[in-house]
């Protein structure tokens, strides 16, 4: 089933104002207990862990976000969002 061009807009719109905040704040635990149980890592690990979270968090998402700056290919001229 693929989504219209509408339904994916309000999608990655839902998704960046709801998701993204909660996935800031899971990644700030995620790195808490990394803390707590181990320490502070060097400086590069720590980039690496946090660039592997951002990586593995939106690479799922990016169809949704593909095409969304675009017109809409479906819609008729007289047509207003």
């Amino acid at each position: 089933m693929a989504l219209s061009h509408k339904t994916r807009k309000r999608l990655s719109l839902l998704i960046l104002v709801v998701g993204l905040p909660l996935y800031i704040v899971l990644v700030v635990g995620i790195m808490g207990i990394i803390y707590d149980r181990w320490g502070q890592p060097p400086l590069l690990i720590e980039l690496a862990i946090y660039i592997v979270l951002g990586v593995v968090a939106f690479f799922p998402l990016k169809p949704i976000f593909l095409g969304t700056s675009r017109e809409d290919p479906d819609a008729s001229e007289g047509d207003a969002d």
